[in-house]
C-alpha cells in the first residue's frame, strides 16, 4: 500500500500558499483606495467570516470523509451523483481558471524585473500584445509545474513548502520596514466610500481566499490524524485574514493616498519607500509575489488533478482520467490534461484571462453553497456519522455557510457590485453545457455497461440450468 505522505506542515503550506497567491503584491492598493485602510481590512475581516463559515463546514465534513476528491465526497453521500458532479464540476472550473490565469501572471511579472526580455511580437487578443518569449517563459513553466505534480505529491508539497516560508519572509519585511520607517499621518481616509467602499472589497475576498478546499482534494494522502485535518484547514483561513489585513496595513504606513493612486504596484512600491527609497527591497518583494505565484499555481494543480481523478473514478469523466502512476501514486493523466489546456492560457492574453477568473470565482461559490447545504443534509440525515472534528453550533455554522454563499452569488448577477460581464456568463454557461454532454455520455455508458454484464449473466444462467 502507498505511503501517505502529506504532513502536518505540509497541509498549512498547501492551503495557505493557494490563498495568499500573488493578489496581496497588486491589488492592494486598488483595495486601499476604494474601501480606505480600515475599510479594507474590515472588508476582509467581513469576508472572511464568511469563507470561514465555509472553512468549518469543509473541516467537519473533511474529517468525516478523508478521502481524495473532497467536495465531490461530501455532495455525493447528501444529494446524491447527480448535486456531486454539479459540484464538483464547477470547483474543477475555479482551479482552471486560477491554473490558466498564473500561466500569463508569471511572465507579466518577470518584465517588472527584466523589461527586455520580451521579443518577437506576434499578435494582438483583445488589446494584448502576444510576445514569443512570452508565451515561452509561460508555457515552460506551466509544464514545469505539472512536472513536479506528475512525480509525486511530496515533491509539490516541498516546493509549496520552500516558497511559502519566502513569502512570509517578504511580507514581514515589508511590514517591519513600514513599522520603522512608515507613519500613521499616511492614514489620511482611513475609510472611503462608506459601507459602499467596504462591500466593494469584499465581495473580492471569496477570491483571493480561494484554494483552503485543496486540504480536502488530497486528503487521502495525508498523514495527519482526521480530527487534525479539520484544525489545520480552518487555522490556514485564519492565517490568510491576518496576512491580508497585515499587507493593508503595511503598505498604508508606507503609502499616502495620492501615491497609491498612480501605483501601478503598490506593495512593491510601499517595499522601496518603506526602506530608503530602495529599488532591490522592491525586487525582493516582487520576488516574494513570484512564489506567490508558484504557491498558488501549484496548490491548485494538486486541487484540481485529484478532483479530475475522484468523479473519473465515479464514471462521471472518462476513465483514463482515473489512471494514477504506479510509483508515484500521482493522477498523472488528469495532471497532463490540465497541462495541455492551461498551456494554451499564453497565446490568448491576460485580458481574456481576467473573464476567465471571474467566471471561475463564480463556479467556486456554487461549490462552497452546495458543500454547505451538504453539511446540513447530513447533520440531519446522518446524526451518528463518525465526525472526529465536530463544529461547535453545527446547524447556525451550517445555515450562516449556506446564507453567506447566497449573497455572494448575488453580488455576480448583473447590477450587482461584482456583476459578470457577458464574455463571463458564456464561459459559465458553456462550461455547464461541457459538463452536461460529460455526464449524460458516462452515464450512457454505464447503461450500457450494465445492460451487457446482465446479459452475459442471462447466458451463462441459461447455460447452466441447460447443463442440468
Amino acid at each position: 500500500m502507498k505511503k501517505k505522505g502529506l504532513g502536518k506542515l505540509d497541509a498549512i503550506t498547501l492551503a495557505f500558499g493557494a490563498m495568499i497567491g500573488w493578489g496581496w503584491v497588486v491589488m492592494s492598493g486598488e483595495w486601499i483606495t476604494k474601501a480606505g485602510t480600515f475599510g479594507a481590512i474590515l472588508a476582509f475581516i467581513l469576508g472572511g467570516i464568511m469563507v470561514l463559515f465555509v472553512g468549518k463546514v469543509y473541516a467537519e465534513l473533511t474529517s468525516a470523509m478523508p478521502r481524495n476528491g473532497g467536495c465531490q465526497e461530501f455532495s455525493k453521500r447528501a444529494f446524491g451523483k447527480k448535486a456531486s458532479f454539479i459540484c464538483t464540476w464547477s470547483m474543477i472550473l475555479g482551479y482552471i481558471a486560477v491554473i490558466a490565469f498564473e500561466a500569463v501572471a508569471f511572465p507579466s511579472v518577470l518584465q517588472y524585473l527584466f523589461p527586455g526580455y520580451v521579443k518577437g511580437y506576434m499578435y494582438t487578443v483583445n488589446g494584448s500584445d502576444i510576445y514569443v518569449t512570452w508565451v515561452l517563459v509561460g508555457v515552460i513553466s506551466s509544464l514545469s509545474v505539472a512536472a513536479v505534480n506528475y512525480f509525486g505529491t511530496k515533491n509539490a508539497a516541498l516546493l509549496q513548502t520552500v516558497c511559502t516560508l519566502i513569502i512570509a519572509a517578504v511580507g514581514l519585511a515589508l511590514m517591519g520596514g513600514s513599522a520603522v520607517n512608515g507613519s500613521m499621518a499616511n492614514i489620511d481616509a482611513p475609510v472611503v466610500n462608506g459601507a459602499a467602499g467596504i462591500i466593494t472589497v469584499a465581495v473580492m475576498t471569496p477570491f483571493m481566499l480561494m484554494g483552503f478546499d485543496v486540504i480536502p482534494q488530497a486528503a487521502g494522502e495525508m498523514n495527519i490524524p482526521y480530527k487534525k485535518i479539520g484544525k489545520l484547514l480552518v487555522l490556514s483561513v485564519v492565517m490568510a485574514i491576518f496576512w491580508y489585513a497585515m499587507i493593508i496595513f503595511g503598505v498604508s504606513l508606507s503609502m499616502t493616498s495620492g501615491e497609491l493612486a498612480v501605483s501601478g504596484m503598490a506593495s512593491a512600491d510601499a517595499m522601496q519607500k518603506a526602506y530608503m527609497g530602495s529599488a532591490i527591497a522592491s525586487k525582493v518583494l516582487i520576488m516574494g509575489g513570484i512564489c506567490g505565484i508558484i504557491t498558488s499555481w501549484n496548490s491548485f494543480y494538486v486541487g484540481c488533478s485529484h478532483a479530475i481523478c475522484a468523479m473519473a473514478e465515479e464514471g462521471m469523466l472518462p476513465s483514463f482520467l482515473a489512471k494514477k502512476h504506479k510509483k508515484y501514486g500521482t493522477p498523472v493523466n488528469a495532471i497532463l490534461l490540465i497541462a495541455a489546456v492551461t498551456s494554451l492560457a499564453p497565446f490568448l492574453g491576460e485580458n481574456m484571462l481576467t473573464w476567465l477568473s471571474n467566471a471561475g470565482a463564480f463556479a467556486i461559490v456554487i461549490a462552497y453553497f452546495l458543500v454547505s447545504a451538504s453539511f446540513i443534509k447530513l447533520r440531519r440525515k446522518e446524526p451518528k456519522m463518525e465526525r472526529p472534528y465536530k463544529v461547535k453550533y453545527g446547524m447556525f455554522t451550517g445555515v450562516a455557510a449556506v446564507v453567506s454563499c447566497g449573497i455572494m452569488l448575488f453580488m455576480y448577477i448583473p447590477g450587482a457590485p461584482a456583476a459578470m460581464s457577458v464574455y463571463e456568463w458564456s464561459i459559465v454557461l458553456l462550461w455547464a453545457a461541457l459538463g452536461v454532454v460529460f455526464y449524460m455520455a458516462a452515464m450512457k455508458k454505464q447503461r450500457v455497461g450494465v445492460v451487457y454484464h446482465t446479459k452475459r449473466l442471462m447466458v451463462k444462467q441459461a447455460v447452466f440450468m441447460g447443463m442440468k
